[in-house]
């Protein structure tokens, strides 16, 4: 079953965000957009580099009012040392979530049961806790934040503009499309 347009269900876990222990629930996600970037788990190859590109684009992230949470199935603990211990990791200054009790990996489709890992998923959720894109693959591919942050902008727009849809690689300020009998068989 997809969880696109369902609501992100009730969680409690613990991340390491500029040098404190903090909570993240499902009402951190509530009243702004949110992305939760899984990964297997910290000290990883492939894993550090996502997060540097993750925090390369983040002033991008907070000018598009979203949050960005980077999940591995590892404790806060390990995320404090590995933000204090890779310097790709360092340049995170958004939550670094743990989820040692599988929970979010379970509720978002990414757990990998034989290892106790998560794929890479990653999820853009609107401010009222609304699944809007889910993507997940193998981890030996690591992700384009880039191509994140497309998503997120077309979420926003078509949320700002019912009834317009965003065809293949929109770009901000592209035009859009307004669905209607009058274009079948005319794209």
């Amino acid at each position: 079953m997809s969880l696109i347009n369902t609501t992100v269900q009730p969680f409690k876990a613990q991340a390491f965000h500029n040098g404190k222990f903090v909570e993240v629930t499902e009402q951190s996600l509530k009243g702004k957009w949110s992305v939760l970037i899984f990964m297997p788990a910290a000290f990883t190859f492939n894993c550090p580099t996502e997060v540097e590109d993750a925090a390369d684009n983040y002033p991008v992230f907070k000018d598009l009012g979203a949050e960005v949470y980077i999940v591995t199935t590892d404790t806060h603990f390990a995320h404090k040392v590995w933000h204090e211990t890779s310097p790709a990791v360092g340049k995170a200054r958004f939550p670094l979530v743990g989820d040692p009790t599988h929970q979010l990996t379970r509720a978002f489709g990414v757990h990998i049961d034989d290892e106790g890992l998560a794929l890479r998923g990653t999820f853009v959720i609107n401010p009222e806790g609304v699944i809007k894109t889910a993507e997940i693959h193998d981890n030996a591919i690591a992700r384009d934040v880039g191509e994140t942050l497309r998503k997120l902008k077309a979420a926003q727009y078509v949320a700002k503009n019912p009834g317009q849809v965003c065809p293949a690689k929109w770009q901000e300020g592209a035009k859009t499309l307004t669905p209607s009998l009058d274009l079948v068989g005319k794209i």
